[in-house]
């Protein structure tokens, strides 16, 4: 009975441990010196907020911006607005806006592949929400095996935090993001 009781509370101590960290395991904030950033499509605030910095900070001369192509915010195209937002930044001529049509991130490595095959970039720099950068990290090194890969987080407090029991939010995104990482690792990765 011992023997039970202390396999059971050794399972709990791990079950636990591996709960509290899991949304911290998310997150990989890993910026490198790059050929070119790459704002991956979905949040328009902070994604594109935090590449700037990066490449103000010289971190990449080039910076690419992934936009759903056939998205509309009202009446206006999602691929004008960022346009627009490009065309009003003084490093403009270093900023691209990207065409993207699929709906996952796997296939978003997929559509921007055209937008850089022009450009001579071995090693890109990857940002996207803090919560989303482990999986999209794994998904372009494996969809795009030529390029090195790394990747910057952009935080948004309301949305997420590596301690996701604290707030309601933070819980979904954790659940959601975790969903995805594992279909991920156990399905999609192994699809040909």
């Amino acid at each position: 009975m011992r023997k039970v009781w202390s396999l059971f509370t050794a399972a709990v101590l791990l079950a636990t441990l591996l709960f509290s960290t899991s949304g911290a395991f998310l997150i990989v904030d890993d910026p490198r010196p790059a050929d070119l950033i790459l704002v991956l499509a979905g949040e328009t605030d902070r994604r594109p907020a935090r590449a700037l910095e990066l490449q103000r900070a010289g971190q990449a001369p080039e910076l690419f911006l992934d936009v759903p192509a056939n998205a509309k915010i009202f009446d206006r195209q999602t691929i004008e607005i960022a346009q627009n937002y490009v065309n009003a930044l003084p490093e403009r001529d270093h900023i691209h806006v990207c065409p993207i049509f699929g709906l996952s991130t796997q296939a978003e490595a997929h559509d921007v592949a055209p937008c850089i095959a022009n450009k001579t970039a071995r090693r890109i720099l990857l940002v996207t929400s803090d919560y989303h950068t482990r999986r999209a990290l794994s998904i372009f090194k494996h969809e795009l095996p030529n390029h090195e890969f790394s990747v910057a987080a952009a935080s948004d407090p309301a949305q997420f935090g590596g301690k996701w029991w604290k707030h309601r939010q933070w819980a979904k995104v954790n659940f959601d993001e975790w969903l995805r990482l594992v279909w991920w690792q156990a399905v999609d990765r192994w699809r040909g």
